[in-house]
């Protein structure tokens, strides 16, 4: 990232030492490894995330194209006039008012049947 040789290091540590004395320039040079610890893991962290993003994207295009495409048949389907003969053959409650209504009266009249009433087999009236 930044050219940075052991000629430049050595000049920086030199001045730092002139500047800071012999006692603070340990503290100090601690300090500032450890904020470029941070910032390197800030930067690491970073683009991990961005990497990831771009993966999942990557991934889920395919995906969201072939969903595309499977809505659009659907609706081409739909509205092909093949499709809209056979589908008027055979009426749904939506399409079909006395549909509706056939099916809530024979839901109230209708006797339900008794399921735990055991089947006559095996018994014959001409014995």
């Amino acid at each position: 990232m930044f050219d940075v040789g052991f000629a430049e290091i050595f000049l920086l540590a030199l001045i730092g030492l002139l500047v800071l004395g012999p006692e603070r320039l340990p503290g100090v040079a601690r300090t500032i490894g450890g904020f470029v610890r941070k910032a390197r893991m800030s930067w690491i962290s970073l683009r991990n995330t961005i990497e990831a993003e771009m993966a999942e994207s990557d991934i889920s295009a395919p995906i969201k194209k072939t969903s595309e495409e499977l809505k659009k048949i659907g609706r081409d389907l739909a509205e092909s006039p093949a499709f809209k003969s056979v589908n008027s053959k055979f009426p749904t409650p939506e399409t079909d008012p006395k549909a509706e209504s056939e099916s809530e009266s024979e839901s109230v009249d209708a006797p339900k049947p008794d399921l735990l009433q055991e089947p006559d087999i095996g018994k014959s009236e001409n014995v």
